[in-house]
């Protein structure tokens, strides 16, 4: 991925005493957690533990029981839809281009022509897809693929981008590569990210704050800061395996317990 864009986030997200259930199972209990603007915020637990509840309710798609979100801050002048989600399904029209599923975001906008072709070659070129604008769908590789996801959110100038999960199709080798992609793409664009994981490198990588729910209900058991920048950062370096390490530590005895349950 290539170009630089001015950082454009100035959102951050207040989450206050945020509770939910699902006919009568509490799977959220008074969480409160800011969002700083412009930075990835990373949400891991063990399954169950409301991690994507919480997203949705960040969103907008689920409204909490108890509790409220409020945006901090103001938007810029060109961001089209504030809250934007990426998840781990493409979600792709197989009858559209790589230009043409990116450009499907900008038609309910009031854009000419000539604004809206110019928008999605700019995400094409940000997210390293030029080449590929004419092709369809089924021609890709799932981590190309993906990166079309990535193209058709910022698309839209994004306030906060929303992202479930959005490596969890992918291979190994596809997924390291995606990391480092997305970890000098957010720090180009600036976009305030929350990030929902269950894997501890991934959470390592992209996080400046990780967020550590425990088991159902989901509240928050820690809350870690990692100011290394992110185009700094390296699997291997020793503070961030330390910093997995003490992630596992945590979450382990949570993550057997999630494992015997019964959804």
């Amino acid at each position: 991925m290539s170009q630089d864009i001015t950082p454009h986030s100035g959102i951050g997200l207040s989450v206050c005493g945020v509770s939910h259930s699902y006919r009568g199972l509490k799977a959220l209990d008074r969480i409160d957690l800011d969002i700083a603007p412009g930075e990835v915020t990373v949400l891991v637990g063990p399954s169950g533990c409301g991690k994507s509840t919480l997203l949705g309710i960040l969103g907008g798609l689920v409204a909490p029981e108890g509790g409220e979100v409020l945006l901090r801050g103001q938007a810029s002048a060109d961001c089209l839809n504030p809250l934007t989600y990426v998840f781990q399904d493409f979600a792709l029209l197989p009858w559209r281009s790589v230009a043409g599923n990116v450009a499907l975001v900008l038609e309910d906008h009031k854009m000419d022509k000539a604004a809206r072709a110019a928008r999605v070659a700019e995400v094409l070129t940000l997210t390293g897809l030029s080449d590929f604008a004419h092709a369809w769908p089924r021609q890709l590789s799932g981590g190309m693929r993906q990166r079309v996801g990535i193209a058709r959110a910022l698309a839209v100038r994004p306030a906060v981008l929303l992202m479930d999960e959005p490596l969890s199709a992918l291979d190994a080798q596809t997924r390291d590569l995606l990391l480092d992609e997305f970890a000098a793409l957010i720090a180009r664009t600036g976009v305030t990210t929350v990030y929902v994981t269950h894997n501890l490198p991934e959470a390592v990588r992209l996080g400046h704050t990780i967020v550590v729910l425990g088991r159902r209900p989901g509240r928050i058991r820690e809350v870690i800061r990692i100011d290394t920048p992110l185009s700094e950062r390296r699997l291997d370096d020793p503070a961030l395996l330390a910093i997995e390490a003490r992630l596992w530590a945590l979450l382990r005895a949570d993550a057997a317990e999630a494992e015997r349950e019964l959804t």
